[in-house]
């Protein structure tokens, strides 16, 4: 399936648009919709997976794809975008009380309610552990609303060149027009592992959660691998009727770390993760890569005034009483003299007449 290649542009808060490209992401094989595999190794191993990548996260090489582009239903795989686009934003220290709203919210949750506060930090724990949907509307709520966020996620998205990628929710629960790739699960998720918030909570095995009336509870990530495989790092699975299952993850060994995303698996995929995690480590370094996890794309600053150039200032111009901001502003110290005289010479001759005036209606009034 042909990438977003024919989406629009997308603004973004900092000013600057991304324009998608009409060629395949990380180059022209990954736009195959079959099996592409490196020559002078063994082939992957099978999976059941309509479309899976596997690619080293240390030098962004792909070193086996199917379908890399092909865009699907993501379910909670879209909490990895979530994540990656909230945790710079938010102060992890700042403790909220959540909405009904966010409480509410169906599907998987950590449990959350109005009788109990919470750090952000707790959020993202419930977010990333325990694919609490109820998380992810309460730190889209912290964020400025679902609109706010929901704009916020589809412009980091074009930022990481994850042009496949279109968020709904911030929860990844299905929405018409919702969709992902296995490549942009693995470009998501190697730009999460740069930010090490991001890999202290998909790595986290277990964690107190607040509850009402000052207890706590435990919680327990929900990526089985970080008890099964050795390095794992973690990352994030997903699954919904209609998306079937969705995973991805990474692990370390020997210095590097290979990331396998999987979409469309209509099974249990924990042992095939393994598997292709496995392979990736023995053919790293011997092969020719198929392809490449790009990097992020610059924020664009606004270009630099010309050398020796006023900078532009706006300037509001103060409210003045009529003609003082103007002619009374002009007048020489001689022209003042005179206009004072003239003043004076007025005002002494509306006296006498308004006298006059005074004198003349009490002589009517006696008649």
């Amino acid at each position: 399936m042909p990438i977003a290649a024919l989406l629009a542009s997308a603004s973004l808060t900092s000013g600057a648009a991304y324009a998608a490209p009409t060629t395949p992401v990380g180059g022209e094989a990954l736009g195959s919709r079959g099996l592409v595999a490196p020559p002078g190794v063994k082939k992957p191993p099978k999976t059941k997976a309509t479309s899976y990548v596997v690619a080293d996260v240390t030098t962004g090489e792909v070193l086996a794809a199917k379908d890399a582009h092909g865009r699907y239903l993501p379910a909670s795989t879209l909490k990895t975008l979530t994540a990656v686009t909230l945790i710079p934003k938010l102060d992890k220290d700042r403790t909220i009380r959540p909405s009904q709203n966010a409480c509410n919210q169906e599907g998987s949750a950590v449990g959350l309610s109005v009788k109990a506060k919470y750090k952000i930090d707790d959020l993202f724990n419930g977010l990333m552990m325990s694919s609490g949907n109820d998380a992810a509307m309460a730190l889209a709520e912290i964020n400025g609303g679902l609109d706010k966020t929901m704009r916020d996620m589809n412009a980091e998205a074009k930022r990481l060149q994850a042009y496949d990628t279109v968020a709904k929710t911030p929860s990844g629960l299905d929405k018409p027009g919702q969709s992902s790739s296995a490549y942009d699960l693995a470009l998501i998720a190697r730009a999460g592992l740069a930010n090490p918030e991001f890999r202290r909570y998909i790595s986290t095995k277990t964690a107190d959660f607040p509850a009402p009336k000052g207890k706590h509870y435990e919680i327990s990530n929900h990526n089985k691998l970080l008890w099964r495989y050795e390095g794992m790092i973690g990352v994030k699975n997903g699954w919904t009727s209609k998306a079937l299952g969705s995973f991805v993850g990474a692990a370390t060994r020997g210095g590097h770390t290979i990331v396998v995303s999987i979409m469309r698996h209509e099974g249990g995929f924990w042992d095939e993760v393994a598997q292709l995690l496995d392979w990736g480590f023995e053919v790293r370094g011997r092969t020719t890569a198929i392809g490449k996890l790009v990097d992020p794309l610059p924020v664009a600053r606004p270009a630099p005034q010309p050398a020796g150039s006023a900078p532009v200032t706006k300037v509001t111009p103060a409210v003045q009483p009529p003609l003082l901001g103007t002619a009374a502003s002009k007048q020489t110290d001689s022209s003042r003299t005179v206009g004072m005289a003239v003043i004076g010479g007025g005002l002494l001759f509306g006296l006498v007449w308004l006298g006059f005036g005074i004198r003349r209606r009490r002589r009517g009034s006696r008649s």
